[in-house]
């Protein structure tokens, strides 16, 4: 079934149940201090832009797009519903953010990560995106845990 993505309704409470589960799933997958997804507050920002996957009347994922400056974005809180996982949600959401990265004339969307198991789902959506690993940006600092991706938007892609 095709998710049908909008901005999110940041006041639902099953967004907010997302971005919890989201939340707990990133402090406990990462070392102490290592975490940096955006809360509920952090995705309030007038600089932040937030959208959510509904299949049905079910939220099914949710993604948000941080702007940095004039020419930069960075992905952020990127989730998908344990429940709707391997059916395109994510994949769907990341194609919203590039889009709409594009849309507002930024040239690169960037991200941070981190490194295991439990990262490597999404790492491998964002590669076959055309992500590559590349320097640190904004606040963060490279890590043998943590990792930043980089996409000129440039070119459209497939």
């Amino acid at each position: 079934m095709t998710p049908r993505i909008a901005p999110a309704d940041l006041g639902d409470a099953g967004v907010q149940g997302l971005i919890a589960l989201h939340q707990r799933a990133m402090i406990e997958g990462s070392p102490p201090g290592f975490s940096f997804a955006l809360d509920l507050s952090g995705l309030q920002d007038p600089d932040v832009s937030v959208w959510a996957a509904h299949v049905e009347d079910r939220v099914a994922g949710i993604g948000a797009l941080k702007r940095l400056d004039a020419s930069r974005g960075e992905v952020k809180s990127m989730r998908t519903h344990p429940e709707f996982l391997r059916q395109g949600i994510a994949a769907a959401l990341l194609e919203t953010i590039i889009a709409h990265a594009r849309a507002v004339g930024l040239e690169v969307l960037s991200l941070e990560t981190g490194t295991g198991p439990s990262f490597e789902p999404a790492l491998a959506l964002y590669r076959q995106r055309g992500f590559t690993n590349g320097a640190a940006f904004g606040d963060y600092t490279l890590t043998d845990f943590n990792q930043c991706l980089h996409l000129p938007l440039g070119e459209a892609r497939p």
